[in-house]
């Protein structure tokens, strides 16, 4: 049977054989971390899980965390975890690598982690700051008008 690459993953399909490898799990995408970084992804999720109600799921290279959109993400790579967040600020902050618009008043800030004990404040006040804004930042939020 013919067999056809798979453009995103490099993968070898049957034709005529569905394949989606955008979905993917949480446990594929931390296989293989080291035991430090393992430890680290571990506290995070564990620590963002605390902040309520949310969902929390795995895409193609990401691990989302969402309320009605999402408000932070992990890309884990194999020498550290990439963390991206949004605030309604702009942040100025050593830890802070990168920093980029995501809409008319939301900010995409990037840090990396690479031990467990990063995982503390002030990056968890930070990811605690982008749960709580996240439904006022979210494009849909319901605006307070002014009556005159």
């Amino acid at each position: 049977m013919a067999t056809r690459e798979c453009y995103h993953c490099k993968e070898e399909i049957e034709e005529g054989t569905p394949h989606d490898c955008w979905t993917t799990t949480e446990e594929n995408l931390t296989r293989g971390l080291s035991e430090d970084l393992l430890d680290a992804w571990e506290r995070l999720r564990d620590t963002a899980a605390e902040f309520g109600d949310q969902r929390i799921y795995a895409s193609h290279r990401s691990i989302m965390f969402s309320r009605k959109a999402c408000y932070f993400f992990v890309r884990p790579q194999r020498k550290f975890l990439e963390i991206w967040f949004f605030l309604g600020r702009k942040l100025k902050d050593s830890r802070v690598l990168k920093m980029v618009p995501a809409s008319s008043v939301k900010f995409g800030h990037q840090i990396r982690v690479i031990h467990r004990d990063q995982v503390e404040s002030p990056i968890t006040d930070w990811l605690r700051e982008a749960y709580d804004a996240s439904e006022s930042l979210h494009p849909f939020a319901k605006k307070k008008r002014k009556r005159s």
